[in-house]
């Protein structure tokens, strides 16, 4: 009677990592936008590079960790159900 659910194929919407990156983009277009001490931390030391390109940068790294991470939970889903990538 009390038989599993079979799990939905995974979506790249509820992973983490994509919607951090989407912050990182949006706090890097504001320090484009209206400089750099707008998204500057009370009392963080100034950097040498403008502090925008730093959120870019962490972006574009939690992007790639999205598709990593996205890309494993396809394949354990495919194992897992028998289907083909």
């Amino acid at each position: 009677m009390s038989q599993k659910k079979p799990a939905g194929k995974p979506v790249w919407t509820k992973n983490t990592f994509f919607w951090i990156a989407g912050v990182l983009v949006l706090l890097a277009i504001a320090g484009i936008v209206f400089g750099d001490k707008a998204i500057r931390d009370p009392g963080q030391k100034l950097e040498k590079i403008p502090l925008f390109i730093l959120y870019c940068v962490a972006a574009v790294v939690m992007a790639v960790n999205g598709v990593l991470s996205h890309r494993q939970t396809l394949q354990q889903h495919a194992e897992e159900t028998g289907e083909t990538l």
